[in-house]
Formats: structure tokens, C-alpha cells, sequence
């Protein structure tokens, strides 16, 4: 009974409803706003040192555009604007700009008819690229501590010169003085040794600097103390005259050492002191057509000096003669092109070190020698880190240490090879990347990329197993990745046992490019840092 009442009631007001809705409503064809829209997506493009191009969507129903831009503005608008001009297009050409300036920038969409609807204003702020008027700086003019420099003859309008590192640090202002205005050129001192520097050319606009050129360059070696030499100076004999702990800093260029055989183009250079030599610039890296031969008395550091052996006797690269000697430090190097080896010691010397660091090291053929050989000698600490080792040792053993512990009582001997890349190294069946047969050595084997070699770990019972870390990658490695004999591994000792086993994917391991392309590999940081794929 309650619900059909219910019902009549809702017939009822739906009638009623019909009833009042009976004349057509009015169509609804335009909305008026209290105001315009402002302009959407306000860009600039093409920004130059004079010109910039501003650009936007553009509105319906507007008649025009009004942009104002205001000069060394960063969106504040306070002082005058330095362009005010109305437009019917969605774009503009901002032309008669200053380099290096900021800009700030309005646009409103406008109403003639009605100036109170006018759209709120967009803006942004750019700015407009530096000019470049410094000319290229000549390699002569860089010094270890300083640098000079020089502009387009005529500019007038220079300030200062400031110097930035690599980390944008400002390390040095040099106010340009008259006299260097008049002849466009300025010197920059107070730097720093082996540093890479970003020189600004300004120029103060009212209190506003304003940057007129831009240069990187690297500082030289450390040159306070060294004696230059260059390619034509005779270095053998410089270091035969020189006194104990004398630097010799090497110029641009390639120093044959003078041979005193007819049968080879190059000879060696006798250490018998203690001598450093190094590159003076970094940008030009001196090569060593020669090798050395350490004597009594002799301790050898390099850096930044590359080693060939191309047309040497065929000895290795360093080869100990006496027995009271000092190490060898080898850094920021290529070595490269000698038949036997790198380095040598067969005599009962007991070497303090011999390090090898950031080096590139191939095309050592190995006849005669092992790669890095030790017969009747002691080396208390042997390292290769971040370095490359490819195109040698074909048929010999890589890191040998005869056991010579006998005649060094109580000696220790430390070996270690961390951040390498190795490859095709020892590639013939039965040979050793680890010869090593002096009781008490210790061997720290972590972060290399081994790959492409038949060689076995190690056969000698005297051979320490190794400390492995950071799962090296052995590709196409078949006996470092397995324990070979039936008896517990006669031709392989040990494993490591961390390893997996992936194809770094190297770019171009046949020109020495050994760039990871697999990121599988890249992500575990192995192998030398160069050729880690950017990311």
C-alpha cells in the first residue's frame, strides 16, 4: 500500500518537471573571462652572444603580444627594460644583445579593446653566450706555475683573467694591466704543477663581469730543480754524468738513445745512481728509443715517458746488472716492443720494488725471457695496478720468481696485480701466469679481467695460492677455470673460486681498445680503469 503511493508521487513530480522545462533552454556559445590567458610554453631558442630567438603557443582570441626584456635581470624586472616591443606573432628576434648577459623576459597577451583584460605576463630569464676572442695557447707559453696568453689585437674592453680547476674552483684573478692591454697579452701565475686549468677572459661592465674568451689547458710537470733536456741533447749521457737524485724533465719529441753497435739502431742508458725522469708535458707525452740497465748504486723512477724497444739489442726494458741497487717506478707509461721481457734480475740482487702503474704494455714478445722475470734474485714488493697488458708473452710464462729464498734469508716477497686488464697473455698450453717458486711469497691477485689465454694458474707446489677478490673474469680461459689431473690438479693447482666467467664484449681488442661493452662486467669496476664504459 506504502509503496504505490510512492510511486504516484514520483510520477507526479516528474510531470511537473516536464511541465517547467517545456521552452528550449539557450545554446551556450562563448565564455567571456575576466582576463586573457597568459601565454603558455614561453621558450627562447638559438641563444648567441647578440641574438636569441623567444617563442610561445599562441592564444585565440588576442590581438597582439607585448614583450618587454630587461638587461643583467634575473626575473626581479626592476630597472628599464632594454627592448619593449608589441607583436601579432608567437615569436620574437631578440637582436642587439650583449654577450654573456642576463636577460629576463615578460610576455603578455593583450586586449585592445579592453587593456583591463590584458593576460597576466609570462616570463623566464636566459643567458646569452660568452664571446671568444682568446686565441689558442701555444704550448710554449705553459709553464709548470704559469701560463700566457693573448687576445684579438684591438680588444680594448678586457678586465681580468681568472683561473678555475677542474672542480670550478676559482685559484687565481690577474688584473690585466695597460701595458698588457696595448699589446694583448697577459701572463697567469701562481698555479700548480701537472694541473688542468680553465682560463676566463673577462671584461667589467659597471661592476657586472662580462666573459670574453675561454681556454683549458694542463700545467707542466714540476720543472722547479729538473734539468730540461730535449730530443737533441744526448740522455745516455746525461744520466751518466748526473748527480745522485737528479730529475731530468723531458720536452715533446722521441729520444733515440745512441747505439754503439752497428747491428742496433738503439741503445741503452747505465743507471748507477738515482735518477727520475719525467715528461714535462702531459699533453705530449716524450717517448725512450732505448733501454735500461740498472747497475750498483742505481734507483730508477719514471713518469710519463713512454719505452720503446724498437731496434735495441733484444734485451727486456730494465735489466739489473748489480747487486747493491734500488727499485723501479714506472707511472703514466706505454712499454712496448721489447723481445724479452720488461724487466730482468738474474744476478743475487735483493730489489726493494719494482711498480708498474697506469702502464700500457704490449708487443712484448718474450723470446728468451719470461714477461716479468726474477731467477737468481729477491724483489721484496713486485705490482702491476690500473694497467694493460695484451699482444705479448705468446709462448712464455708471465710472472716468474725462481727460488732463490736461499741466498735471502728471511725474505718475504710481495706480489700484487690489481685493476688489470690481461689478454692472451701465456697463450700455450702448459704455460704459468704465476711461475713463482721463492718460498714466502705472497700473491694478491684482485679486480682483473683475464681473458683469451691457455695458460693454467700455477704448477708448482711452491706456488702460494693467491688472495682473489672482486670476481675476476676468466673468458675463454679453459684452464684457470678448472682444476686439470686426476690426482688433484698436477697441471693446475688452484682456482679461483669467486670467478665468473663473462665476455667483457671489448671494443677493439685487436688495436689495444679494450673499452667494456658488456655492463654486466662494467658495473663490478674489474680490470684497468680506462676502459670502464661510461655511464
Amino acid at each position: 500500500m506504502k509503496k504505490s503511493i510512492i510511486n504516484k508521487c514520483l510520477i507526479g513530480i516528474g510531470i511537473l518537471s516536464m511541465a517547467s522545462c517545456s521552452d528550449p533552454m539557450e545554446e551556450i556559445t562563448d565564455v567571456i573571462y575576466a582576463r586573457e590567458f597568459s601565454p603558455t610554453k614561453l621558450e627562447v631558442k638559438n641563444v648567441k652572444e647578440t641574438v636569441a630567438l623567444l617563442t610561445w603557443n599562441a592564444s585565440t582570441r588576442i590581438s597582439g603580444y607585448s614583450v618587454e626584456v630587461y638587461a643583467d635581470d634575473s626575473l626581479s624586472f626592476t630597472s628599464s627594460p632594454f627592448i619593449t616591443k608589441d607583436v601579432t606573432t608567437n615569436e620574437l628576434q631578440l637582436e642587439g644583445l650583449t654577450y654573456d648577459t642576463r636577460y629576463s623576459v615578460k610576455v603578455i597577451a593583450k586586449d585592445t579593446k579592453n587593456s583591463s583584460r590584458n593576460s597576466k605576463a609570462a616570463t623566464l630569464f636566459f643567458r646569452t653566450a660568452a664571446q671568444q676572442i682568446l686565441n689558442a695557447i701555444e704550448k710554449g707559453n705553459i709553464t709548470d706555475r704559469s701560463v700566457v696568453v693573448s687576445w684579438a689585437e684591438g680588444e680594448k674592453d678586457v678586465s681580468e683573467l681568472r683561473a678555475f680547476d677542474e672542480t670550478g674552483a676559482l685559484i687565481s684573478i690577474h688584473a690585466i694591466t695597460d701595458a698588457e692591454i696595448k699589446s694583448n697579452t697577459a701572463k697567469v701565475e701562481g698555479l700548480s704543477p701537472l694541473t688542468k686549468y680553465t682560463l676566463k677572459l673577462y671584461y667589467n661592465s659597471n661592476g657586472v663581469l662580462k666573459e670574453r674568451g675561454s681556454k683549458t689547458f694542463t700545467t707542466k710537470v714540476d720543472l722547479e730543480g729538473a734539468t730540461p733536456v730535449t730530443p737533441k741533447d744526448d740522455l745516455a749521457e746525461l744520466v751518466a754524468n748526473a748527480k745522485d737524485g737528479e730529475v731530468f724533465a723531458l720536452m715533446e719529441g722521441t729520444f733515440v738513445v745512441k747505439s754503439e753497435s752497428e747491428s742496433v739502431t738503439a741503445g741503452v742508458i747505465v743507471v748507477n745512481k738515482n735518477i727520475t725522469i719525467k715528461g714535462a708535458d702531459p699533453t705530449s707525452v716524450p717517448v725512450i728509443n732505448g733501454r735500461f740497465q740498472l747497475e750498483d748504486g742505481a734507483s730508477l723512477t719514471i713518469n710519463m715517458v713512454n719505452i720503446d724497444g724498437e731496434g735495441t739489442t733484444g734485451d727486456q726494458c730494465f735489466n739489473y746488472k748489480g747487486t747493491n741497487v734500488g727499485g723501479v717506478s714506472v707511472n703514466n707509461a706505454e712499454i712496448k716492443n721489447f723481445k724479452k721481457g720488461v724487466y730482468y734480475v738474474n744476478v743475487a740482487a735483493k730489489v726493494p720494488y719494482i711498480k708498474l702503474n697506469n702502464c700500457l704494455i704490449h708487443d712484448i714478445i718474450c723470446e728468451g725471457g719470461d714477461m716479468f722475470d726474477c731467477r737468481t734474485g729477491c724483489i721484496d714488493e713486485f705490482s702491476i695496478t690500473n694497467s694493460t697488458i695484451y699482444n705479448s708473452c705468446a709462448e712464455r710464462d708471465f710472472v716468474r720468481f725462481d727460488d732463490a729464498s736461499g741466498s735471502f734469508a728471511g725474505a718475504t716477497p710481495k706480489i700484487t696485480i690489481d685493476h688489470c686488464t690481461i689478454n692472451a697473455a701465456a697463450n700455450k698450453s702448459g704455460k704459468r701466469l704465476l711461475y713463482v717458486r721463492f718460498v714466502g711469497t705472497t700473491i694478491n691477485w684482485t679486480n682483473n679481467i683475464v681473458t683469451n689465454t691457455a695458460a693454467v694458474w700455477s704448477n708448482q707446489s711452491k706456488t702460494a695460492v693467491p688472495t682473489f677478490g672482486n670476481n675476476n673474469f676468466y673468458f675463454n680461459c679453459a684452464k684457470l677455470n678448472v682444476l686439470d689431473g686426476a690426482e688433484g690438479g698436477k697441471t693446475n693447482l688452484f682456482v679461483d673460486e669467486m670467478a665468473t666467467v663473462l665476455d667483457p664484449q671489448y671494443a677493439d681488442a685487436a688495436s689495444g681498445n679494450f673499452t667494456l661493452k658488456n655492463e654486466s662486467v662494467s658495473k663490478f669496476k674489474v680490470g684497468d680503469p680506462r676502459w670502464y664504459s661510461k655511464q
